[in-house]
């Protein structure tokens, strides 16, 4: 009798009680195997290039590097990489927004169990399941430049653009240098662009910054 293949699953969410229980509420499936857990996206790029799961499951908003900037870099490193994100946001222009960067399916926190498990299963085989969704008119938000950028990332590359160092655009915005540092990381890896110039340069491209925007100093 040939042994069962089982889809090896690497899970990123960074709430520690929700990843211990979708770990073992997974583990309990005969053809799953989760061979790594990450709490962040930087942590997840790591573990991922050292496993190569089959599919990842991926939360949307985490601290740090979000699950979109992770998605575009696991992307970049592996076009056939199966992602599928897993997140409490129900909203179409999340979903549609997670789809267009490349997942290969989206689920919410919210489907049954058994619902989750074949979402996975359809993920490995190749489709592109999207479950638990909130069905809304078309947002103009959904798509387009701006759609890249959350709008504390569009501050963030205002902020670029004008000079600032991640202290000074911590200043600014009232948050710590690690939060100024892993946005600045995010809007770069967003736009896929190597360095801070080269997002400021990007996001003229896109229509994101405009000439003759006013300078602001740190207090």
């Amino acid at each position: 009798m040939t042994p069962l293949r089982k889809i090896r699953l690497l899970l990123v969410d960074d709430h520690p009680v929700m990843r211990a229980g979708l770990a073992n509420l997974l583990g309990s499936e005969p053809d799953f195997s989760v061979v790594a857990q990450a709490d962040d996206g930087e942590a997840a790029y790591s573990l991922w290039q050292q496993h190569q799961p089959d599919v990842t499951l991926l939360d949307l908003a985490m601290h740090g590097i979000d699950g979109i900037a992770t998605l575009h870099r696991i992307r970049r490193a592996s076009p056939a990489a199966s992602v599928l994100m897993l997140t409490s946001a129900e909203s179409q222009e999340d979903a549609q927004r997670s789809l267009d960067a490349g997942a290969s399916g989206y689920v919410t926190k919210h489907v049954g169990h058994r619902e989750l498990f074949e979402a996975i299963r359809e993920v490995h085989r190749g489709g592109r399941p999207v479950r638990g969704v909130v069905k809304t008119r078309p947002a103009a938000t959904a798509s387009g430049p701006a759609a890249l950028l959350t709008p504390r990332e569009l501050e963030v590359v205002g902020l670029l653009r004008e000079g600032f160092t991640n202290n000074e655009i911590a200043k600014l915005l009232g948050i710590s240098t690690h939060t100024a540092k892993a946005h600045v990381a995010g809007v770069i890896e967003k736009l896929g662009v190597g360095d801070r110039t080269q997002a400021v340069a990007r996001a003229f491209d896109l229509g994101l910054l405009k000439a003759g925007a006013s300078r602001r100093e740190p207090s």
